[in-house]
């Protein structure tokens, strides 16, 4: 690549990450008074979050309803279950290794203070919460993201069974998605301004959380995930594209992963996401299948920082974590409140509050973990994004064979028809 293509791939990210870095500096020296910039986040933050579940679902719905073999769409789904479950147990087997050479709560002197625990809900209670809602509206709600993703797969594969993108219906859905990519590009556009807005108002309010007694849990935290992104996601590239889909991995990934690292939020993070798969080369429906449902239950980053959370609490209270039954419950309860938590920014709460009730911990644990919960969601949140666009590649390689980035795939949108 000469200077001009590294410039025109680089740009935006650049760009971004300039934005990003002014608003953590205007926080630094401005403290608590950037309070006063974040107006502006917000507007940009509840732009995206307007625009993603009329996204997720006309995205979905489009991508199942062009499908009229729906033997390709099972064999998407089956590798896309395949995928998620093998890189989260990648990450477990990482994060459970590195706790255990680095104990998190290691030297950590804490003062504990009583917090009321919310009453929690049956597993029933919470499979019916998780896949339905009770009015129609609500599956457009940004709160009910499974629901809303379950609608767009019958959406689609309805329409697919009633003549597919050709009919008038599945005009007016490819249409319509058309138009949300459009005004995606026009919100994004204003990322640099928004970004650095929100976080400069995030660093001006808690900052000085960043030091002091949690300083060991994130000097361990965060260059673990910098490890896993650079070698585990290269080599989950390399598995789907070889050294071609390494380069284009890199070459696409950094807006994803900047944006996921400031919004703190998988969703909001979706159409960069889709734009990234889009010039890797991911066919259309697959990566509209995968990153909204991989925004929902793909948590490598969640992974992560589920278990340090949990062996942090382990060393507080002076409990050995080890032994194979520990480390298998510490994995299901990641997966679990990974599950729960992934798709919202500090929706970690949910699941750090199944980490103390799952293994029993006091109410004096909760508020404990619920601050390296916050600290550590901007990287979690990134490495779960970006974990979507390199599972979409992988999930690609498994549908339609080794040589996938050879053949040439229609993505654009033709909205004049």
């Amino acid at each position: 690549m000469n200077k001009n293509e590294i410039w025109k791939s680089y740009r935006f990210p650049l760009i971004l990450l300039g934005g990003i870095f002014l608003g953590a500096l205007i926080g630094v020296i401005w403290g608590k008074q950037a309070a006063v910039l974040k107006p502006l986040g917000d507007i940009f933050i509840n732009l995206m979050f307007t625009i993603v579940a009329p996204m997720v679902f006309f995205s979905i719905a489009n991508a199942v309803g062009s499908m009229l073999n729906l033997k390709r769409l099972g064999k998407i789904l089956g590798s896309l279950i395949l995928t998620f479950v093998t890189t989260g147990l990648f990450a477990a087997a990482v994060v459970l290794i590195v706790v255990n050479i680095f104990p998190p709560a290691s030297g950590v002197q804490v003062s504990m203070q009583g917090v009321e625990l919310a009453k929690p809900i049956s597993a029933g209670e919470m499979l019916v919460k998780t896949l339905t809602v009770d009015d129609f509206p609500k599956i457009f709600s940004r709160s009910n993201m499974l629901p809303c993703i379950i609608a767009a797969i019958f959406t689609g594969v309805a329409v697919s069974m009633n003549g597919g993108q050709d009919s008038p219906l599945g005009k007016v859905i490819a249409n319509i998605n058309c138009v949300i990519m459009t005004l995606i590009d026009m919100v994004m556009k204003l990322a640099p301004i928004g970004l650095g807005a929100y976080f400069a108002n995030l660093v001006g309010e808690y900052g000085p959380q960043l030091i002091g007694h949690y300083g060991r849990t994130m000097l361990i935290y965060y260059p673990m995930c910098v490890f896993y992104f650079v070698i585990f996601f290269s080599g989950y590239a390399y598995y789907a594209g070889g050294k071609r889909g390494v380069r284009a991995f890199w070459s696409n990934i950094l807006n994803p992963a900047i944006t996921a690292f400031g919004t703190q939020s998988s969703n909001a993070t979706l159409p960069t996401s889709m734009i990234a798969c889009e010039e890797i080369g991911v066919p259309e429906d697959i990566y509209g299948i995968v990153l909204p449902m991989g925004a929902t239950m793909h948590m490598d980053g969640s992974v992560l920082s589920s278990i340090v959370k949990i062996a942090f609490l382990f060393g507080i209270f002076n409990i050995p974590f080890i032994g194979v039954d520990v480390y298998i419950k510490a994995i299901i309860v990641s997966i679990l409140s990974a599950f729960v938590l992934s798709g919202a920014p500090g929706g970690g709460l949910v699941g750090e509050l199944l980490i103390v009730t799952l293994f029993g911990f006091p109410q004096e644990a909760f508020p404990l973990i619920a601050t390296i919960g916050y600290l550590v969601d901007p990287m979690a949140t990134c490495l779960n994004a970006s974990g979507d666009t390199v599972a979409s590649m992988m999930i690609t390689r498994m549908v339609e064979g080794k040589d996938w980035m050879d053949k040439k795939h229609d993505h654009s949108c033709n909205c004049s028809e």
